[in-house]
């Protein structure tokens, strides 16, 4: 039971670690701003409901789970879930999908699932990684040309909509510029500040956001903005639960709780594989289930949605060096002040420099040097990677992993008849 307490490891070894940590958590927060109302408004929710998630669900996932660098939140393939659900029963009945998603996934801890997934083949993490980085990229297409998104149940097709509907109508050829120009900055300033050896450091994320923002001040840019942020979260949601509702919901509460545990856990790895994290800073698979429980919980009976550990976040997290916990609590405090502070000053902020950022983080994600050794090994285990990035891509994330998994014991099988 002792590695479900907290450890001084879990927190900042120095004032250097707490600036990063803090630096991180802005940049995280900028980020997942956005994020957050989009995936709410999709999902058939208010902006103030995707807010919500993220500042409660990204603090109780931080302090309680079981990362140092896990940022949770709406997410989408989250939102894929919940569409039909909303829909169907409408959004009156989250409190009690959340509170029994949310109660399944720490059953699921207690029983000491979330060790299974420390069993996925590496093939298949690794193919997992591609297909999301390739989602993350794609899922940026609307900002980055700024227009409205195309038709479509996939990302795919909903970016490929939207590529045809953007050139039909006229690309926008300021907004693409802000997003080329957000690439340059991102993967440049480290170089220009190690140069200079500025010895305050700024993540280049920021730097990206902050200069965008400025030249879209002038009036001809005509840039699109994050916009208007709702100034209200956290209103109490736990009275619209019906029980005798409950017995309809069972059957998507598990499903949410089995994504809500598959997203978490596998973002968690990923982020250990991009610090190559060994021994006792390895994530804990279990302690990680308990967080992601109580965060969806608490953000459903707030008025917010059932979240999950964000890949995307938890990536730009790790790029702009976080080192504990901190961080990801930071991005939800900042979040917080934000709604209450500074709403007018944040949704000046351009979308096309959002999307020029988290195009920038797939791009790290997906390591191309990485996957170049990864497909000189063995046939058998390019073919799962393969395999895997593309299901996950073309389908889904839960699909891409069970299909990753079938196609790694095929080809362990007709490997050992050779």
């Amino acid at each position: 039971m002792r590695s479900y307490y907290f450890s001084r490891s879990d927190f900042p070894k120095s004032k250097s670690e707490i600036y990063g940590d803090i630096a991180a958590g802005l940049t995280v927060a900028i980020v997942a701003l956005p994020l957050a109302i989009g995936f709410a408004v999709t999902t058939g929710m208010s902006a103030a409901s995707g807010i919500t998630t993220a500042i409660i669900a990204g603090f109780l996932g931080a302090l309680f789970g079981g990362s140092r660098y896990q940022v949770s939140g709406p997410t989408g393939a989250m939102t894929v879930v919940l569409i039909p659900i909303v829909t169907q029963y409408g959004a009156a009945a989250i409190p009690a999908l959340g509170v029994m998603a949310g109660a399944i996934v720490l059953i699921a801890a207690v029983l000491r699932a979330g060790s299974v997934i420390n069993r996925v083949p590496w093939a298949v993490v690794e193919g997992f990684t591609v297909g999301i980085a390739l989602v993350i990229a794609l899922q940026q297409i609307p900002l980055a040309l700024d227009f409205p998104k195309g038709s479509g149940d996939r990302t795919y097709l909903v970016a490929w909509h939207t590529v045809q509907g953007a050139v039909s109508a006229g690309l926008n050829w300021n907004s693409i510029a802000a997003v080329v120009l957000t690439l340059l900055i991102k993967f440049n300033y480290p170089k220009i500040a190690h140069r200079f050896k500025f010895k305050v450091h700024v993540p280049a994320s920021i730097v990206a956001i902050v200069v965008i923002t400025a030249g879209s001040l002038a009036p001809q840019l005509n840039l699109s903005t994050i916009g208007d942020i709702p100034r209200s979260i956290g209103k109490w949601s736990g009275n619209l639960i019906e029980f005798n509702a409950l017995s309809h919901l069972i059957f998507p509460a598990i499903l949410i709780a089995l994504l809500a545990a598959i997203e978490s856990l596998l973002s968690a790895r990923v982020a250990d594989g991009m610090v190559h994290a060994q021994g006792n800073e390895k994530y804990n698979p279990n302690k990680e289930l308990i967080g992601q429980g109580l965060a969806t919980i608490g953000s459903s009976l707030f008025g917010g949605m059932p979240a999950t550990g964000a890949i995307a976040r938890t990536s730009v997290n790790v790029r702009n060096h976080a080192k504990s916990r901190v961080a990801s609590m930071t991005h939800a405090v900042i979040l917080l002040l934000i709604v209450l502070l500074f709403a007018p000053l944040v949704s000046a902020i351009p979308t096309a420099a959002i999307a020029g950022v988290l195009i920038g983080t797939s791009y790290r994600i997906l390591n191309p040097a990485s996957i170049r050794e990864s497909l000189k090994t063995t046939y058998a285990e390019a073919s799962v990677l393969i395999i895997t990035a593309a299901v996950t891509l073309l389908v889904d994330l839960i699909w891409g992993i069970g299909v990753g998994i079938v196609a790694h014991f095929v080809a362990k099988f007709f490997n050992k008849g050779r």
